[in-house]
């Protein structure tokens, strides 16, 4: 069972009295810094900050879709409030993006059982000929079934994929088979001669209410429009395919593309004796235009900020902590450079690359974190105790599985070198609300946001105040 968070300061009292027992040549400094990090977590415990910033954003821009208008006022906005929050060095990174509108959408099955389904464009679609598209639906269960059938054998149709219902699972694991029909679908679809793509929503919910998302340039183009169904909607249309009759549906978008701009908006908490070198904490700007991005990602800027300042009113760590609210996360780009995460490495020297010296993305919600993963090499030894002691008393489990890959976000950076952390947080309900018009601000619970704070508060402290090497623990290849 999860271990309640209003218990930390009596757990930290036993955590104290492990100090002794950590390894190496730099045991004082290391037990002052377990200390440390332990009020850092336990004061991060009453954070408002988080829930005020994550408040503010989504009620004040609602959704941010890459490149538009709010999302451009909302880096603003939060530049503005990070010098507040005693952030310095803030400032604006602007990089050229191709911006998606989403239009006006509709389907509906025609003929001698008319009636309207429920979905939404995948984002980067092209929208249809003005009038729409009308066709026969021709259903796989799967990407690799469509993958199957011979090229232009769906001339004039509508392929369908419904591969069933996501799997809920804490990991969060049940969402990449389905995404992956979501990205590539579209083009096999093209490549078989269909007129347009639709598939089942990648969501673990049973709403009426369809999951977004971006599908996959080929070539520099997205070929066909493509189009997500609710869960329910999807049952219905492949009940009807099912009783052997043929099924046609109307399919109808207004969606396009336009050159727009996006930007990354960093700030730093400066070190007090190694600023140059840098902790990266990671998570998005941008938002679907369905909801109003709180979990996705208000959520992960709201608890990288609030971090940064828990750490800072600690006292001023040895190595800079710097936040970093990445534009243009969520959709496909014609080429590699329209993501913030790419504009951010292309500003860095190797010099600069060398001196980060760790990095996570908080991306996956508000619910609490359970589980600790560190970089390779790092999953035992004294900083790997030394992380377990501060926070085992939150909840939150040292994992023997090292961190790969962080994010979207942060990827570029971790492949350039960049050890990587990650903060599991429970996904059982994520993928309900996942690119839905559910993703709102009602939908985060307080208590499991401020939880998600001080766990990134306390592992950042042990690393930020401390000359701990990630690089130096990988293993001789």
């Amino acid at each position: 069972m999860f271990v309640s968070v209003r218990r930390s300061a009596l757990a930290a009292v036993s955590v104290l009295s492990l100090g002794a027992a950590i390894a190496g040549p730099a045991m004082a400094q290391d037990a002052a810094t377990i200390r440390a990090a332990i009020s850092v977590r336990d004061a991060a415990l009453t954070d408002t900050v988080a829930m005020d910033y994550v408040t503010q954003l989504t009620t004040r821009f609602g959704p941010r879709p890459a490149g538009s208008a709010s999302e451009t006022a909302a880096a603003e906005w939060a530049a503005g409030y990070m010098r507040e929050q005693g952030f310095q060095n803030v400032h604006i990174q602007a990089f050229p993006l191709v911006g998606w509108e989403r239009g006006q959408e509709s389907a509906s099955i025609v003929g001698a059982n008319p009636q309207r389904l429920v979905v939404a464009a995948l984002g980067h679609s092209p929208g249809t000929p003005v009038g729409g598209i009308e066709a026969e639906v021709v259903r796989f269960a799967s990407l690799e079934d469509l993958q199957s059938v011979p090229d232009g054998s769906l001339a004039g149709k509508i392929a369908y994929v419904d591969a069933g219902q996501m799997v809920a699972m804490q990991s969060g694991a049940g969402y990449g088979p389905l995404t992956r029909i979501r990205g590539a679908g579209p083009a096999v679809a093209a490549q078989k001669g269909a007129l347009a793509f639709i598939m089942r929503s990648a969501g673990s919910d049973e709403h009426r209410m369809p999951h977004t998302g971006t599908t996959r340039y080929v070539n520099g183009v997205v070929p066909l429009p493509g189009f997500a169904l609710s869960a329910p909607d999807a049952d219905q249309l492949s009940r009807l395919v099912s009783y052997g009759e043929p099924v046609r549906i109307h399919l109808s978008s207004t969606a396009h593309t336009y050159e727009t701009t996006s930007h990354n908006v960093i700030g730093d908490m400066p070190g007090r004796s190694r600023p140059e070198e840098v902790i990266v904490l990671g998570s998005h700007m941008d938002s679907w235009d369905l909801g109003t991005g709180a979990i996705d990602d208000g959520a992960g800027g709201a608890i990288t900020i609030a971090a940064a300042k828990a750490i800072a009113e600690q006292g001023r760590t040895a190595r800079t902590v710097r936040v970093i609210l990445y534009g243009s996360e969520e959709v496909a780009q014609p080429t590699d450079t329209g993501n913030g995460g790419g504009a951010y490495l292309r500003s860095l020297s190797a010099e600069d690359i060398a001196n980060h010296v760790f990095t996570g993305e908080s991306d996956f919600g508000a619910d609490r974190v359970y589980a600790l993963q560190l970089p390779v090499g790092a999953q035992t030894g004294a900083f790997a105790d030394a992380a377990n002691r501060v926070l085992y008393p939150i909840g939150v489990l040292r994992s023997n599985v090292p961190e790969t890959e962080g994010g979207a976000d942060i990827g570029p950076i971790v492949e350039a070198g960049v050890p990587v952390f990650g903060l599991k947080q429970d996904g059982l309900r994520y993928f309900d609300l996942h690119h839905t018009a559910d993703d709102t601000l009602d939908k985060i619970d307080p208590e499991q946001l401020r939880q998600n704070v001080a766990a990134w508060a306390a592992l950042v402290w042990l690393v930020a105040d401390s000359d701990v090497d990630f690089r130096a623990m990988r293993p001789a290849e």
